[in-house]
């Protein structure tokens, strides 16, 4: 009885593993948190929208929502971020 309660809690704690991000790319998975920044300014052309992270996230950053359905994150120190942030919309919560 106690090795099923035990492989029980461990299937669970697999499934709810967290899965933030590709650290080979920017791309942001459904987490509210950034671990992986963009290095060059990205276009303002391509970006659509953007959310900021959870305030619980180690860093706080703007995640854009670029065309193609593509999200990259980039932290909010940066100048162009902070730039950006005044002149494109916010994305509408769904």
């Amino acid at each position: 009885m106690k090795l099923t309660s035990v492989a029980l809690l461990c299937l669970l704690l697999a499934a709810t593993w967290p899965q933030d991000v590709d650290s080979k790319s920017m791309h942001v998975s459904s987490s509210r948190c950034c671990f992986s920044f963009a290095q060059k300014r990205i276009s303002q052309k391509t970006i659509q929208c953007y959310r900021e992270t959870s305030s619980t996230c180690p860093y706080q950053a703007a995640i854009f929502r670029l065309k193609g359905g593509r999200e990259s994150c980039a932290l909010k120190t940066e100048r162009w971020v902070q730039g950006y942030l005044g002149k494109v919309k916010p994305c509408l919560l769904v």
